[in-house]
């Protein structure tokens, strides 16, 4: 009996082994076929102009313009405009029909661009939701529609020297340790710097014990977590560190952090990868990790995600669509790697070993699957001031972290109330 019992259970697995693969194949060829009906092909005459910033990601892009060129027989103009700056200049030059057609900008415009008709969706949304990390699909998403093609994901992470730092500590409580025979006021040596006044930087210390800024992954301006439970135990956290960084907050600031760093005298440190090349520079011998944990919590970080975006004053919305397509493309995101060292938010393209292994990127590459992008909703921008002096007193210890984060908190609620 028992032995027919585990006949039948084979038999049962195999056929619903064999159930499986083919409603796989059947998935797969209805994927195929909807990909060959949505093929779309450049407008007759078309011709293209994009914004990126200058540089070596300008360099990528003029690349990519060649490519497309030999493919499509499309000419593509690529031109410097800070990415940082082509919202506002697409938002002038679109309607006189001057602007790009495609352009680059940083995924917390995504918000204010949408609601000033300035782009349009993404042709093709499951691709992007398909091959990209989802911070990347959150990034450049908003109210559910993608609106961007990822091109670069960044966050920061703990750099230490390895000179000083001789294993990797996995905890804060292992750096509050570490702190009581390394710290030397005197000296300025300290176990651990950052930016504390920076409401950027010191949010990981609000996520780990279940803070946030807005709810619904950061999309709901009416639900703010900056004064929850979780928030204000964060805080709490956040205040006990004072005792390994004795230093005002207007004095713990980026830019002491960064030059004690480049001096040797800062063992670790929470930055970007923006300052690499500086501490290369400086001859530093360093290595990147994620954050440790906080009481056994994971922090999350903020995320940046830079992007393309399609215009919607474009005469030539088909070629446009496939030079974004084109440009995140798996092929084309580690092309965009080897140019500008940019971490590359396609799953398929951070797997690769010239990526995967540096020791470098990986170690932002790992704090990256614990963040999250910064709100792109316009509110956010009335977020940072109140939660900097939050900050600031808390450090400082002129408030209690529930007095200061309502405060804060209220602060927000009235500015979002009066914009109505």
């Amino acid at each position: 009996m028992k032995k027919l019992l585990s006949v039948l259970l084979a038999l049962t697995l195999v056929v619903s082994l064999f159930a499986g693969c083919s409603k796989k194949q059947t998935e797969q060829t209805s994927n195929e076929q909807t990909q060959q009906q949505e093929e779309i092909k450049p407008e007759e005459g078309a011709s293209l102009v994009v914004w990126e910033s200058d540089g070596p990601e300008l360099e990528f892009m003029k690349y990519v313009a060649q490519e497309f060129e030999k493919k499509y027989g499309v000419k593509v103009k690529a031109e410097p405009v800070g990415h940082t700056d082509a919202s506002g200049k697409i938002q002038q030059d679109g309607p006189a029909g001057v602007g790009a057609d495609v352009f680059a900008a940083p995924h917390d415009h995504v918000g204010k661009m949408v609601a000033a008709g300035l782009i349009q969706p993404v042709g093709n949304q499951d691709d992007i939701r398909n091959r990209f990390v989802q911070a990347a699909i959150d990034g450049v998403s908003y109210e559910g529609t993608v609106y961007g093609y990822p091109t670069g994901i960044e966050t920061y992470a703990l750099f230490y020297n390895k000179a000083i730092v001789k294993e990797v500590p996995k905890t804060f409580e292992e750096i509050v340790e570490f702190a009581k025979t390394y710290n030397n006021a005197k000296e300025k040596k300290y176990a651990l710097m950052w930016d504390v006044g920076n409401f950027y930087f010191t949010y990981p210390f609000l996520t780990a014990f279940g803070g946030y800024v807005f709810g619904n992954n950061g999309t709901n301006k009416d639900d703010i977590g900056l004064n929850n439970d979780g928030a204000v135990e964060g805080m709490k956290y956040y205040k006990e560190l004072r005792k390994i960084f004795d230093v005002m907050q207007k004095d713990a600031n980026y830019q002491f952090m960064d030059g004690q760093f480049a001096a040797g005298k800062a063992a670790m440190i929470i930055n970007g990868p923006w300052a690499v090349a500086g501490y290369q520079n400086a001859k530093v011998d360093f290595g990147v990790a994620p954050l440790p944990t906080m009481n056994g919590k994971q922090p999350i970080t903020f995320s940046g995600i830079r992007g393309l975006y399609v215009s919607s004053f474009t005469k030539y919305p088909n070629a446009a669509r496939l030079f974004a397509e084109m440009a995140t493309s798996d092929e084309m995101l580690a092309k965009r790697f080897e140019i500008t060292k940019q971490i590359p938010p396609a799953k398929a393209v951070m797997e690769r070993p010239e990526i995967k292994d540096d020791p470098i990127v990986s170690g932002f590459m790992a704090q990256a699957q614990n963040a999250v992008p910064m709100p792109s909703i316009p509110q956010m921008g009335l977020v940072w001031d109140p939660a900097a002096a939050a900050l600031s007193t808390i450090w400082d210890g002129k408030a209690e972290p529930k007095a200061a984060l309502d405060k804060a908190v209220k602060t927000i609620q009235d500015a979002i109330a009066a914009q109505k």
